[in-house]
């Protein structure tokens, strides 16, 4: 390009003063003033939802049943800073390149304005030699062509030094040694910077008496997540491989978040916030969850969440969905990420989801949309406030006088649609010729961050990239007029900034992204000139800014004649819709998004009234009732409660440690237990029969097996069951429309069964069958229509599970000797009917003596139910799962063998398998910090919908 502006910018990288003191917040003077209006919690709340995107300016008092401590935690990647070492020189420090939103949100909740003590904490990054990395890098970003010698030639606009590759670089960071004082000078600096940083350091080796970090293959740290999760995100398929390298990569990939896990801990304190941020730390929500179960954790993804058919190509995919699912409050960018997260849950986790959020693991994940911003006064204090700029572009209004500067700046990455918008604007020439030679392109392309493993197909795309600019200024350029101008490199910040200025219309054609904040820097600008914007349909700010001219990139011609457009607009037109783009980024700023979000996940962790949430089952009061008793009572559900739902019902058998258990249990002479089931007859005649102590309840109650007996008493003997016949042709029906459903027959009830369909559309089919039945069946006979996990049952009304433990309970109190102890556990709302009955029996005056003898007293019955403690329950207590209640009965049976007494400490803890609430257990092997093998398989087990 023999008119490239490059050759008129000066490079002179200006140098980093890191400031050497603490911050002064002035805390105090805010929450004086803050405590001088509002005097209360609820009227600060009110304050609050009149501006969603101001600060808080008390936190402990908006927000006291929190017990806030004052203090937020930031986990991120990779630190604010790029890191150069040489020995005997020390430490150079300067600014890394990308995310600078994410870094301006650091900033802020740094800074005096913010009410929070903040602390951030992340990866070192690559380590390079400081001598042979910063020689090569500006300060606001790495130098132009001039010298940046990095860029491969193919993309270059004039010839670059290949003698220096890519691999070699990257090598020249190889075999760095850091001793203790080293690192100790450098998280004294890192402290008293502005933002105060925690360094997590990952050497690939410890060498020495001294323990001296070494460092070598520093890259391996993003390898799974730019190489795996990055594709996925982005829509970008990878071709299939024997696995052992992602093997590697995925054990890297734990251990960075185990690290980061472990440096968080070490500086948690109890009501701190955890804020983590993208998809390189995936896994750390669950791995925070599991060491403190009622910490304030917040997620924000910055890049695009996928559809489910694509996070289905994860291998990885059910450990990545359970690591986020650890978090509180999950933000998204747009609606669209979220609704695809929340979709991803359902149908791969199977667990329950809405717009506002997923049950997962016994409790609520609240998402949210929060799209991020910009700090737009400080970036118009840079582009419009230093004289430098003011000259740069006056130099290029004089260079392009007379011609029309459309302005696109974009990574090397095939996501940002280098080739889409280079194509459309050819095709923009060749259909609009009144615009050649009075239109050029200037495209700024910095080279990507991905590493050296993704080089080849970078080659590809600089190569149609080259070509393309090529063939585009061949057809319509001339010895004096060149259509594209192709700058591969970075920019300085001045340099940017006028191009900015100068544009008449901002290009971007981004095939697949998060937060692209190109669009917004190039609003404010444009401030006096008023460029209309072109932005791609599929970024990430597209919903956000409604006012730019929209664009389908795959869509060449419409990219054409929106190019044509932009240029035809009249002043006004381009002066209103600026006025709308610019009021809201200098509204919605990154200031304003840190805000929110954090009010968001205050509301949220606040909304959850403690007070009537179900508590963790006491096992001490529990076994110590039990140890008491003379006689006791069991009624057990089966499905979800003593084995976990699963999408096959015939797949539910029992463990031999659950039969173990419950024959062990039922042997005790002093105990008589009950399997209360929906599972008909056949199922329990073929698994529990043989057990002959035990109590079989069949259908909901249709059918009983009493303790001892070889009969079955039918309880529906007498019941009309012509209604079968009626509902079995509408349970056709929806058969036939809903691939995957299945008809059970039972001898009282029918179910239809939708666990194996789509979750999605066999819900909505369900709910138009249960209407269809509804306004038909139920009018004309005696039924009950019940939705259960994944299924739709009708039987009679007598039939339920409530009316069999009335029996049961019944029959115990009126004898001479009623139970002293009774344990009713069960999952769904069928169960709730067993709950109630017992509840009812339960005797509330205590000084009735008659009553004492016919009655249950309250501190003998233990109803509980299986699942999150936040659910409606009629339960005094609650277990998250399956696994705890075998534990539980384990651990009586191990310890009920004594005539009374009190529990011993430690008692209530034999036998059980810890975990915590809101966790998969499964995940415990990368939780507790053991690595999984590079080809180990350590799936979560899906918690398929299925029924009771």
């Amino acid at each position: 390009m023999a008119d490239s502006p490059s050759s008129t910018f000066p490079i002179l990288p200006p140098a980093v003063n890191l400031p050497t003191v603490h911050h002064q917040r002035g805390h105090h003077n805010i929450l004086t003033k803050a405590r001088s209006g509002p005097q209360s919690p609820i009227e600060l709340l009110r304050r609050m939802s009149h501006d969603a995107s101001g600060p808080i300016v008390d936190p402990q008092a908006a927000f006291p049943t929190l017990g806030l401590s004052g203090n937020i935690i930031s986990a991120t990647f990779c630190i604010p800073l790029s890191l150069g070492f040489r020995r005997g020189a020390g430490w150079e420090l300067r600014p890394r390149q990308g995310t600078s939103a994410l870094f301006e949100a650091f900033y802020h909740l740094s800074s005096p304005a913010s009410a929070w003590n903040h602390t951030l904490i992340g990866w070192t990054g690559e380590i390079k030699h400081a001598s042979d990395y910063f020689s090569t890098e500006a300060v606001s970003g790495p130098a132009t062509s001039a010298s940046f010698t990095r860029l491969r030639a193919i993309s270059a606009p004039i010839p670059v030094d290949s003698s220096v590759s890519h691999k070699q670089t990257q090598a020249q960071g190889d075999g760095i040694r850091l001793t203790k004082a080293d690192r100790q000078d450098l998280e004294k600096r890192l402290a008293r910077d502005r933002c105060r940083t925690v360094p997590v350091w990952l050497p690939d080796e410890i060498e020495g008496e001294e323990g001296d970090f070494v460092f070598k293959d520093q890259v391996r740290w993003r390898r799974y997540a730019d190489c795996e999760l990055y594709n996925v995100c982005h829509y970008k398929q990878q071709e299939p491989t024997d696995g052992r390298k992602e093997g590697r990569w995925w054990a890297d990939y734990c251990q960075l978040n185990q690290e980061v896990a472990n440096k968080i801990l070490q500086i948690y304190k109890p009501g701190d916030i955890v804020w983590i941020h993208d998809y390189h730390l995936f896994l750390l929500p669950s791995l925070l969850r599991q060491r403190i179960p009622h910490m304030h954790i917040g997620f924000f993804l910055h890049v695009p969440f996928p559809s489910s058919e694509f996070v289905r190509c994860l291998a990885r995919r059910k450990e990545i969905l359970g690591g986020i699912l650890g978090s509180s409050m999950i933000g998204f960018q747009s609606y669209g990420y979220s609704r695809h997260f929340s979709s991803s849950c359902t149908r791969i986790l199977g667990f329950n989801s809405s717009p506002a959020g997923v049950d997962a693991y016994g409790a609520h994940v609240a998402v949210d949309i929060l799209p991020i911003g910009i700090n737009a006064e400080a970036m118009e204090q840079l582009a419009f406030g230093d004289s430098v700029i003011e000259e740069k572009v006056a130099a290029l209004r004089e260079m392009y006088a007379g011609k029309k500067v459309i302005v696109g700046r974009d990574r090397l990455d095939s996501v940002r649609g280098l080739v889409q918008k280079l194509m459309a604007f050819e095709l923009f020439l060749e259909r609009y010729p009144e615009w050649r030679e009075k239109v050029i392109l200037v495209q700024v392309t910095s080279p990507t961050s991905m590493d050296e493993e993704k080089e080849d197909p970078e080659l590809k795309i600089a190569t149609k990239v080259a070509e393309l600019v090529s063939r585009i200024n061949g057809r319509f350029g001339s010895l004096s007029f060149t259509p594209v101008h192709h700058f591969p490199q970075y920019l300085q910040r001045d340099e940017y900034y006028a191009l900015m200025r100068l544009a008449d219309v901002g290009l971007i054609t981004s095939v697949r992204d998060g937060m692209n904040t190109t669009g917004m820097e190039y609003i404010i600008c444009q401030k006096d000139h008023h460029g209309p914007l072109i932005l791609s349909e599929f970024s990430g700010t597209a919903a956000s800014l409604a006012n730019a001219i929209q664009i389908n990139p795959w869509d060449l011609a419409g990219v054409a004649r929106a190019i044509d457009q932009a240029l035809n607009m009249s002043p006004e037109a381009k002066k209103s819709a600026h006025e709308k783009l610019y009021n809201y980024v200098t509204t919605k700023t990154v200031q304003s998004w840190c805000n929110s979000f954090l009010k968001r996940l205050l509301k949220i962790l606040s909304s959850v009234d403690q007070s009537v949430a179900t508590p963790l089952l006491d096992k001490a009061a529990l076994l110590a009732q039990y140890r008491r008793a003379k006689k006791r009572l069991f009624m057990l559900d089966y499905d979800g409660t003593l084995t976990p739902i699963v999408k096959e019902p015939s797949a539910a058998i029992p463990t031999d440690r659950v039969l173990r258990t419950i024959k062990t249990l039922a042997s005790d002479p002093r105990n008589e237990v009950w399997i209360i089931s929906g599972r008909d007859q056949n199922f329990l005649k073929e698994w529990m029969w043989d057990i002959s102590e035990l109590g079989l309840s069949a259908e909901h109650g249709s059918f009983m097996r009493k303790p001892r007996s070889d009969e079955w008493i039918n309880l529906a003997e007498k019941a009309d069951m012509s209604w079968q016949t009626e509902v079995l042709k509408v349970f056709q029906q929806y058969t036939e429309k809903t691939q995957g459903s299945f008809i059970e027959r039972k001898r009282i009830a029918l179910t239809w069964h939708y666990r194996r369909a789509d979750p999605e559309y066999g819900s909505f089919q369900a709910h138009e069958c249960r209407k269809l039945l509804e306004a038909t069946v139920s009018k004309k006979y005696d039924v009950e229509i019940m939705a259960g996990k994944a299924n739709l049952e009708v039987r009679p009304t007598f039939i339920s599970k409530g009316e069999i433990a009335r029996r049961i309970a019944d029959e115990h109190c009126e004898t001479d000797t009623p139970p002293e102890f009774i344990l009713c556990m069960g999952d769904d709302f069928t169960d709730e009917d067993m709950f109630r009955a017992l509840n009812n029996a339960v005797v509330v005056d205590s000084t009735n003596t008659n009553a004492k003898q016919k009655g249950l007293q309250k501190g003998q019955v233990f109803t509980v139910t299986v699942g999150a403690s936040s659910k409606m329950t009629l339960a005094g207590w609650h277990l998250l799962e399956p696994a705890d209640v075998i534990a539980t009965l384990g651990l009586l049976n191990s310890n009920g063998g004594g005539d009374g007494g009190e529990v011993v400490d430690g008692d209530a803890d034999n036998g059980i398998d810890h975990h915590v609430d809101g966790v998969p257990p499964s995940a415990k092997d990368v939780i507790q910090g053991v690595m999984p093998d590079a080809l180990g398989n350590t799936d979560l087990p899906a918690a398929d919908a299925g029924a009771s």
